[in-house]
């Protein structure tokens, strides 16, 4: 058992009181290894104000959740009605549910900016491994909550959407249709969908998601946070102190710093759920305004905009696509058996692999690898800190030919977003075609294209001018 400490005599109540506390929860110990102790690069930009506005409106939603959930009720018969008089009737509910819905929105800006960041400056590289991993797992948890939400106010786009989706599962060969129905719990989108989706939506995913959110802090504040230059700062320290000499408190230097992220993040915020709480229909869909009708179905159904991207790749996968996929699958297996050092047993697997891969690509319904791309675009962001075979971090010090790479992979993004906004036309459909295929080759090609070029030389210590 640990010693008990004891207040000098004298001592002031408050610190008497925080000894008492630190006598039986490690406050203080939290306080110091956390924000007071916990030394950060002096050299962070604003690109770093994404990580903290992420918890704000993680909290914010929270809150706002709380107080929706007091008046909305998950029944197929009342729900739009619900939402109606939460909007009309209740005191205030109409603020509630525009920063709801807007936080929303919000969450999915600062998340892809916060990752954005991660990508350039390599923030997954080693030894923060993890801490990719558990902030891409924050974001399919984040996904996974957004599309059970957008179900609940069960206007027309939220109906058909989640049929559309829903139906998606059907294509899984062999157990599909079963997967389907329960996920629906019912033959069709109905209350027993509704009930379950707001049982997730409200209890399940949100535990989930602060757990991952605490495994990411921890992780984060276990191995030290990366900066624009990719030093690591621990290396060089002070050897009186062992603090390192490129290093500050976060506390109180970057809480302050963060107010100003923090400021002009709620000025941009409140602006929107003021005077464009719809934002002319991307953050809430005018359809949406209609109460869902099962008996008509909307002209175009689309998503919400930050799943657009991953929607223009599963709508990218046609019959004709397949014969693309398929040659890239072959092109594959041919450049590992001749361009790496396996024996001969692993190209045997890795092709025979193909052949089975290439088999299953001509005999399932293209509709089922639509979904696997999709959930591919996804899942194939835990892999990049295994993928990247650069010498250096930091994007400064990559050459630039790879600036106008990533350039040309966030313009791609963009592109794949909007085009997944629109009906289907025949130019769409090859646009995102291409754009599918320069997403998935951007990871897939980078332990080749990451290791190319002339890279500067990386500073033994940050680059910082004070301002």
């Amino acid at each position: 058992m640990a010693e008990f400490k004891v207040a000098p005599p004298g001592a002031p109540v408050s610190q008497k009181f925080m000894t008492w506390v630190d006598n039986r929860f490690p406050a203080t110990k939290l306080y110091n290894e956390h924000l007071a102790e916990y030394y950060a690069p002096k050299n962070f930009n604003f690109w770093y104000f994404f990580g903290s506005l992420a918890l704000l409106v993680l909290v914010i939603q929270i809150v706002t959740g709380i107080f929706l959930v007091m008046h909305y009720k998950p029944d197929a018969a009342y729900a739009f009605a619900s939402v109606e008089y939460i909007m009309r009737d209740v005191p205030w509910g109409w603020l509630v549910r525009y920063m709801h819905s807007t936080g929303a929105s919000a969450f999915f800006v600062v998340v892809y900016l916060h990752m954005f960041r991660g990508l350039i400056y390599g923030s997954y590289r080693k030894p923060r491994e993890l801490v990719w991993v558990f902030g891409v797992a924050i974001f399919l948890c984040l996904m996974a909550e957004a599309f059970m939400g957008y179900l609940l106010p069960w206007g027309q786009m939220s109906y058909w959407g989640a049929q559309v989706i829903i139906n998606l599962f059907a294509a899984v060969p062999f157990i599909g249709p079963d997967l389907a129905i329960l996920i629906r719990g019912d033959y069709v989108v109905g209350d027993a969908t509704l009930n379950r989706f707001f049982a997730f939506h409200v209890i399940a995913v949100p535990l989930v998601l602060l757990g991952l959110v605490v495994a990411h802090i921890i992780a984060l504040h276990e191995v030290g946070s990366n900066n624009p230059d990719g030093v690591e700062i621990k290396a060089k320290k002070d050897p009186a102190t062992g603090r390192p000499l490129d290093g500050i408190p976060f506390h109180p230097y970057y809480t302050v710093h963060d107010i100003l992220g923090v400021s002009v993040f709620l000025m941009a915020f409140s602006a929107v759920v003021f005077f464009a709480p719809e934002f002319g229909g991307f953050f809430l869909e005018f359809n949406n305004f209609i109460p869902a009708d099962p008996l008509k179905t909307p002209a175009h159904i689309a998503p919400v905009w930050y799943f657009t991207p991953y929607y223009s790749m599963l709508r990218a996968i046609t019959s004709q696509m397949m014969y693309a996929l398929v040659a890239c699958v072959a092109l594959g297996a041919v450049a590992i058996v001749l361009r790496t050092r396996l024996n001969g047993l692993l190209k045997a697997v890795v092709l025979g692999g193909a052949v089975v891969t290439i088999a299953a690509m001509f005999a399932i319904d293209a509709k089922f690898w639509g979904v696997v791309v999709m959930g591919g675009a996804v899942v194939i962001l835990f892999f990049l800190p295994w993928l990247d075979y650069s010498p250096v971090k930091s994007i400064r010090y990559r050459p630039t030919w790879q600036k106008y790479l990533y350039g040309v992979f966030v313009v791609n993004f963009f592109v794949l977003g909007y085009l997944g906004i629109l009906p289907p036309f025949p130019l769409g459909e090859r646009l995102s075609q291409i754009g599918t295929l320069f997403y998935f080759g951007f990871f897939l090609l980078m332990p080749w294209w990451s290791r190319i070029g002339d890279f500067k030389p990386v500073p033994d210590r940050v680059t910082f001018a004070a301002h």
